[in-house]
This record gives structure tokens, C-alpha cells and sequence, in this order.
């Protein structure tokens, strides 16, 4: 049996290549593998243009193709990108909610480009997995009331369980 691999297609309207570049200097070890340009003029482009561009974001394989005429990006697909610190998660979303970007809620946000992205703290998703249902509760709550996620309140609402039990 032959070996199967997978990757994402993100097809763009246009921007195909600023989208990638962006992505890739955004997140550490990510990089353009390789970028196909048109041989010829075609409709809604000509010769030289970028068709697809293929790159490695975050260990994942991905190409990126521009010629997408119609529809949008939608919150069916997002990208979950886990974050170890509060710095971490504030400089991913700030990039990512930059220039045309829109915050959304409970860790969601949008690039200008259209691709929903979740910035997830790891604190945040042991706390929701955590065996005491009193702090997944007060944790989940938390979140909730958030749009960026903060890490120090979803540390608070851990916190409070060992508190009450004190």
C-alpha cells in the first residue's frame, strides 16, 4: 500500500502569496516549499502571476491558490495554534487581528485575509479537560467572557477550586 499524505488548499481570491509570506514570518519554523506561477495569461490574470503557492505552516503541509471568484473563508474551518504564554497569545492575536483582522470570541479571531484562527492557551485546554467538574465549570465560564483569551483569568478561575477547598 503507498504512503498517503495531506494537505490543506486555502484558495484566495487574490493574495495567495502576501497571505503566505505573512503566515510565515508569524509563525517560527514555517516556510515556503515552493510557488507556481502561470506560463501564460489566463482569465483574470496573465503570465508570471502566482497560481499556488505551497508552504509549511507549524509542521503542517499547506498550499495556497489564488483564482477563488467567489465566497469567502467561513467559521466552519478554523486553525487552533496552542500558546504557552500570555506574551505568546498577545502577539499571534495582535498580528493576526491587525490591518483588517476582527477579534470574534472565546479564542476566535479573523485575519485580514479571511481565515478564522482559535489562539489557544494550553493553561485554558488543560483547565477544560481537568477532573474536577468545579473547575471545568468556572473555567469554562471564564472563557466565555472572553475574546482574546487571558491567561491569568483562566489561572483565577483554576485557582479557585483549591481555595474553596482550603
Amino acid at each position: 500500500m503507498a504512503d498517503h499524505a495531506m494537505a490543506t488548499c486555502l484558495w484566495f481570491a487574490s493574495g495567495a502569496e502576501e497571505a503566505v509570506k505573512f503566515y510565515c514570518d508569524l509563525f517560527p519554523g514555517s516556510a515556503v516549499t515552493r510557488t507556481d506561477r502561470a506560463p501564460g495569461d489566463y482569465p483574470g490574470g496573465k503570465a508570471g502571476d502566482v497560481l499556488t503557492m505551497n508552504f509549511t505552516l507549524l509542521g503542517q503541509p499547506f498550499m495556497a491558490m489564488n483564482g477563488r471568484p467567489e465566497g469567502d473563508f467561513s467559521d466552519a474551518v478554523s486553525f487552533q495554534v496552542f500558546t504557552e504564554t500570555q506574551a505568546e497569545t498577545d502577539r499571534l492575536w495582535d498580528a493576526l487581528v491587525a490591518d483588517g483582522g476582527a477579534e470574534m470570541a472565546c479564542s476566535w479571531c479573523r485575519d485580514r485575509f479571511g481565515i478564522r484562527w482559535q489562539i489557544v492557551p494550553r493553561v485554558l485546554m488543560d483547565a477544560l479537560g481537568h477532573e474536577d467538574a468545579g473547575v471545568r465549570g468556572r473555567v469554562f465560564g471564564a472563557m466565555m467572557g472572553m475574546v482574546k483569551i487571558d491567561h491569568a483569568g483562566i489561572e483565577a478561575a483554576i485557582n479557585g477550586a483549591a481555595q474553596s477547598k482550603a
